[in-house]
């Protein structure tokens, strides 16, 4: 469409007449002061990241010229441009294909933006920067016969499609909701087929949510930031979950080890190998063997008996395949067996299911939707699939009917299927040219897991023996596998700590028994072994049990599990070490005033309540008011008792030391401050002595003495160690507060400008870079290495050092751009021959 047919016009609304509250609503107004001092708030981004956004200042009306011409052709809206291509290939010439490139609107970034005394209507604005993909919607709409809205079939997207309606519905009134659960050939078109209206059940379901977190989000928050520091920030789903991992931290640093023994014997019949057994029962009762004493005292005894065997049984024992991936199992396993976070796995489940270019075939949906908490299939989809095991694997892989799974959890959505392959005919070796190595990784778990779901189950024959030494009773239990089954396919991870599979079995043992075993055989005792064990705290949560722990509990919903992890290590409330997730001090404080003083609020019995009170509100059996008037009712008197405790709050959060200060003699206390926790006199505001802690809380080490002399006062100069690392200050500080940077000089290197030495600092964002030392009388600097080598071209006095995955490490002049590869000592390298050997490589070997 030519641009000059495209008009725009700027008006600002009329400010909304605030009716008076019922009296029966105890709903205070929004304070000034509140609003003024709300956090910024993040949405998230298409692909599982999260942006800051930010809202126009004032409501923008968007016009389009009323002359267009309507043509023949029906337009079809999704979120992404790469969804876009896609269902673009299925639909053919008749329709046009384009992308909102996510939500068109959001909350204000400024305030509150919710009315809470007229029914809790939210103040939606168009976010800065989609005003030219409004007008574009709103052109293509007016061009075309009708309008489809494919945003992605959850309470997520049908928000975006009905912000989307409530601003084309002008310019076309035909507007109809199609859900893609799968981007295939027969998905598009079965959603086409079937088109919908935009469901305002699930509006309301996901407008609940959002209010119910921007409330909580600006009320709790400025009340942290006034207690703990500047910055904080609660959020409603994400504060339970930091208390999940704030309770596992206290149970692990209360956890006190015991100590316990076990008894393993080596024993032999007579012409068999020699197999293990473990001391299980001693008069018919589990042993205690809590000390050494104990254990020998036992082994002592057992040596002088005598071994028989008392019973063998023998039985077969089956194990069952997994169900289809849900949401929450495919994050866990991503992260079990390949290490991926669960925004990263969202993020390749989300390519996964747009499309990817498959050769000649073109852009191809290789899953099915991948938020949804069902382990429902299609029909069709088994159908398929059971075909394809029988003709690969064999019939005696394929049970006689479809294997059925239960659903676990009470308050489960099933709103689509199960993650699976959208065709299993597109095994992960026959398309792996056409994925990167993640993609692959990601299609390989969904491929796997869906065809070992619909295979037989694993068959393993099992013998445990009983061998009696007077009063002991050994046990020996051995399995071997009989038919791999689903295992031949597929196996499913565990994490720490896991003691059955999903099925119920007990772990497999390994102890391989010889065959010809009897009743009443005598065994000749080779070896006796005890070994003493301790007790372990339990296992630190990992994302992905947290996130299986979060599921259990029914926190959170199948789109928000990734953020919710994500969001309480960004904020730095926890931190991940070796794939564990530790609490930090600025967690277990914010931790420490949600749980003492919103226990109501913030808390796993009310979370999980919450969320069927959303989906009641999805399913129509509750009113979007009657849960937002219940909440808030009970959250603003909660809020108003809290801020009268503010002081109390404060002093909670101080902590006793035996240092005293060094001024006035008044005990030193513990405080949280703008850059975290500082140590402070409690005399203040008459004494404001004040001393840096460690990132750990703990004291920092005493400042290094040097031998130069403070300009001022003659006092020593001391090294200290400040947000930009290093530097030197007076010794008599705080009545001298004068201070010397310590410059890391790069050596045989001047400034250019002024003749000044170049020095190394670290920027305010942590960021290493080259400037003169005269700073700020002379700006210049570098954001590379200079090098002390002159240009061959120009015969510059420096060259920097630079590294591109194309080129590697090479050195750049800043005057004419000359490029010089870097020299390497090959002397360094040369390897040591004995006299007339030589050294070749074969292909392999390379």
């Amino acid at each position: 469409m030519p641009e000059k047919n495209i008009k725009k016009k700027k008006t600002v609304s009329p400010k909304p007449v605030k009716a008076k509250a019922k009296a029966e609503e105890p709903i205070a107004a929004e304070s000034k002061a509140t609003e003024s001092k709300a956090p910024a708030k993040y949405s998230k981004g298409k692909r599982g990241g999260f942006k800051k956004t930010k809202t126009v200042k004032d409501h923008i009306e968007i016009e389009i010229d009323k002359n267009i011409k309507r043509g023949s052709k029906s337009l079809v809206i999704v979120e992404s441009p790469s969804k876009a291509k896609t269902i673009n290939k299925y639909l053919g010439s008749n329709f046009v294909v384009e992308a909102s490139i996510g939500h068109i609107k959001n909350l204000p970034s400024t305030k509150l933006g919710i009315d809470v005394e007229n029914g809790f209507m939210p103040e939606y604005r168009i976010i800065d920067g989609k005003q030219d993909v409004i007008r574009r919607l709103k052109t293509m709409a007016a061009s075309t016969q009708e309008v489809f809205i494919a945003t992605d079939p959850d309470r997520e997207g049908e928000a975006i499609a009905w912000h989307i309606a409530g601003e084309i519905d002008k310019n076309n009134p035909k507007i109809s909701r199609v859900l893609f659960n799968e981007i295939t050939k027969s998905g598009v078109a079965e959603a086409m087929a079937h088109p919908l209206k935009i469901d305002d059940k699930l509006v309301k379901a996901q407008q609940a949510r959002r209010v119910l977190d921007r409330i909580v989000g600006y009320k709790v928050s400025p009340f942290l930031w006034t207690v703990i520091r500047r910055g904080t920030s609660a959020g409603r789903v994400q504060s339970v979950a930091l208390q999940l991992v704030c309770k596992r931290e206290a149970e692990i640093e209360a956890f006190i080890t015991q100590e316990y023994w076990s008894i393993h014997s080596k024993l032999q019949a007579r012409d068999s190998d020699p197999f293990k057994a473990s001391l299980h029962f001693v008069d018919g009762k589990k042993p205690v063997i809590d000390r050494d004493e104990v254990a020998r005292g036992y082994v002592e005894d057992i040596r002088k008996k005598e071994f028989v065997i008392k019973d063998i049984r023998k039985r077969e024992t089956k194990r069952n395949a997994s169900a289809p991936f849900t949401t929450s199992s495919l994050q866990q396993e991503a992260s079990r067996k390949n290490s991926f976070s669960p925004k990263m796995t969202m993020m390749i489940a989300q390519q996964l299911y747009e499309g990817v270019e498959l050769g000649e075939e073109g852009l191809t949906g290789l899953i099915t939707y991948m938020r949804t908490d069902s382990t429902r299939v299609a029909d069709s989809a088994i159908a398929s699939l059971r075909e394809f095991i029988y003709t690969t694997f064999g019939k005696e892989f394929l049970p006689t009917g479809p294997n059925e799974f239960k659903n676990k959890k009470a308050n489960m959505q099933d709103a689509h299927e199960a993650i699976r392959p959208t065709n299993v005919a597109y095994t992960p070796k026959l398309i792996a040219k056409y994925l990167t190595p993640q993609q692959l990784k990601l299609y390989e778990l969904v491929w796997n897991r869906f065809v070992a779901s619909q295979m037989m189950p694993a068959v393993m024959d099992q013998t445990t023996i009983d061998i009696a030494a007077d009063e002991y009773l050994f046990r020996a239990t051995g399995s071997i596998m009989k038919f791999r089954g689903f295992l031949q396919v597929y196996e499913e991870g565990r994490d720490e700590g896991d003691k059955k599979d999903d099925n119920g079995d007990d772990d497999e043992v390994n102890a391989l028994l010889p065959p010809g075993l009897k009743v009443n055989d005598k065994l000749k005792l080779i070896e006796l072994l005890p070994e003493q064990h301790f007790t372990k705290p339990p296992a630190r949560f990992t994302e992905s049990s947290l996130i299986k722990e979060l599921d259990t509990l029914g926190i959170g919903r199948p789109s928000t599990y990734a953020m919710i992890v994500s969001t309480i290590v960004d904020r730095e409330y926890a931190e991940i070490k070796e794939r564990k997730l530790f609490a930090t001090e600025l967690g277990k404080s914010v931790n420490h005033i949600l749980s003492n003083y919103f226990s109501e609020l913030f808390n796993i019995k009310f979370t999980a309540e919450m969320e069927e009170e959303l989906d009641k509100i999805e399913e129509g059996e509750l009113s979007y008011k009657k849960v937002l008037d219940d909440f808030y009712r009970a959250f603003a008197k909660n809020m108003k008792e809290v801020e009268s405790k503010k002081a109390e709050v404060k002093e909670s959060m101080q902590e006793k030391t035996d240092e005293v200060c060094e001024l006035c003699s008044k005990p030193m206390i513990i405080k949280w401050g703008r850059y975290g926790k500082f140590m402070a006199c409690s005399g203040y505001p008459d004494c404001k002595n004040i001393k840096k802690l460690a990132k750990d809380g703990e004291a920092p080490p005493e400042p290094e003495m040097t031998d130069e002399k403070c300009p001022k006062c003659e006092s020593p100069m001391v090294i200290k160690i400040g947000k930009f690392g290093k530097f030197m200050a007076c010794s008599n500080y705080p009545t001298c507060k004068t201070t010397k940077p310590i410059l890391d000089i790069v050596p045989d290197i001047i400034c250019p400008k002024d003749g000044g030495q170049i020095v190394r600092r670290k920027s305010r964002f942590g960021k290493f870079f080259y400037g003169c030392a005269n700073y700020p009388n002379c700006d210049f600097i570098l954001w590379n290495e200079p090098v002390n080598e002159r240009c061959p071209h120009c015969d510059a006095a420096y060259m920097v050092k630079k590294i591109t995955k194309r080129k590697g490490d090479y050195l750049l002049c800043m005057t004419c751009n000359h490029e010089e590869p870097i020299k390497v000592d090959t002397s360094a390298l040369k390897m040591d021959l004995a006299a007339g050997e030589s050294v070749s490589f074969s292909d392999d070997e390379s």
